[in-house]
């Protein structure tokens, strides 16, 4: 039997990271899981035939609809993508409208997890955890930060990897020579493009690193983060343009200004030598790019947020002060001038990345809504799992 079971978040062809990560778990789970999805859209004429129902952001209206749209279907639970940007209301608080008129349990995935949230986002924070039977984080900071400052019980939380994709079936080499790259050392930082982001320490760090391999080339793969397109356009993007020329670096500096398919960012990662993440904010918990290139096995270079801290731990990675070109410099160019560090660098993360599987990541996720709905006393015969062995005594939590 299958078992069915709903899902609120935002979904492609919107694109944002969290659609992308829901369709990469949801096209991943086996077969015998049936996902119908509530989909977030900014405007209802964004949504498609694919979708269970649509919510349009910021309809306060129809977060209360979405609910009993799942209160009426043979979904056993709903799974909700959290991130306070994707929901209507000041923080999202619409989504507690979702929550309170739902009938069905919750597991709730938090994208982002504040140490130091603001009084109102602590709020919503607290109440969505505490209306949720499970929770998932991506990081044990995460779960410490849920603990010590929400109160949250500690086992209702789970740990699950940022699922990645599998790896591409060419060389480095090969797609070295298709981009126009042979013989070139690539770094690379991809995502949508905000200030956040740090690239004008990564592009000051590469000026560095050009006086000692001239040939270095560094990929800023992405577009503009539409909410920041929204209020600024494409002034940051000029900015770091700008930059780029001021310092001499046309020939060694691209802008790959697009959202990428899967297949396109694999191929980039996979001709990538050294991968870089200048983030400037510690707090962040999670990094979808990131657990892509440590996953891919990567050889990687990030500043000491929360996500990176943990995820470069045991030899993974290198990590530099945040807001510093000098120590992003040091980290690169040492890798730049060690072959040998960098093949160490790269195995170290792909003996994680065995764990970092979409497959292997998805059957987590169904093992987890086997035991929700067993819990709440759903038919058994819908939590077999495809070995035929029942979940309800799954030790995946």
């Amino acid at each position: 039997m299958p078992f069915r079971f709903s899902v609120l978040s935002t979904f492609p062809p919107r694109q944002c990271g969290i659609a992308t990560y829901c369709y990469d778990l949801l096209t991943h789970l086996p077969s015998l899981a049936k996902p119908e999805i509530l989909a977030i859209c900014e405007e209802k004429e964004q949504s498609t035939n694919q979708f269970k129902f649509s919510l349009e952001q910021q309809n306060r209206t129809d977060y209360l609809q979405a609910a009993a749209v799942v209160n009426k279907s043979k979904s056993q639970l709903v799974h909700i993508q959290h991130e306070f940007g994707i929901f209507g209301g000041q923080d999202g608080r619409y989504l507690l409208d979702f929550l309170a008129h739902l009938q069905k349990p919750a597991v709730t995935t938090f994208h982002t997890v504040l140490a130091t949230p603001d009084p109102n986002k602590f709020k919503i924070m607290q109440r969505i955890a505490q209306s949720s039977t499970k929770v998932i984080v991506m990081a044990e900071r995460a779960k410490e930060i849920l603990v010590e400052t929400y109160q949250i019980n500690p086992e209702k939380i789970c740990i699950f990897h940022h699922g990645v994709p599998a790896p591409c079936p060419l060389s480095r080499d090969e797609l070295k020579k298709r981009m126009g790259l042979e013989g070139r050392e690539v770094i690379s930082t991809f995502g949508l493009l905000s200030r956040g982001k740090g690239i004008e320490y990564a592009i000051k760090a590469v000026a560095k690193a050009k006086e000692l391999f001239p040939e270095v080339c560094y990929l800023i793969i992405g577009r503009t983060h539409p909410g920041v397109q929204k209020y600024e356009g494409e002034e940051y993007r000029h900015e770091l343009m700008k930059l780029t020329a001021r310092l001499g670096l046309e020939d060694n500096i691209q802008f790959v200004d697009r959202f990428l398919d899967k297949k396109e960012l694999v191929e980039y990662l996979t001709l990538t030598d050294i991968y870089l993440t200048p983030y400037i904010g510690r707090e962040q918990i999670t990094s979808g790019t990131l657990a892509y290139a440590v996953g891919l096995g990567k050889a990687v270079v990030s500043t000491p947020y929360f996500y990176a801290q943990e995820l470069l731990a045991q030899g993974r990675g290198m990590l530099a002060e945040f807001k510093d070109s000098d120590s992003i410099a040091d980290c690169l160019i040492r890798i730049l001038a060690s072959p040998e560090l960098q093949a160490e660098l790269e195995g170290r993360a792909a003996q994680l990345g065995k764990y970092m599987s979409w497959n292997y990541v998805a059957e987590q996720h169904l093992a987890l809504y086997c035991q929700v709905a067993s819990e709440h006393s759903y038919s058994t015969e819908a939590l077999l799992i495809p070995g035929g062995e029942l979940v309800a005594n799954s030790t995946q939590t």
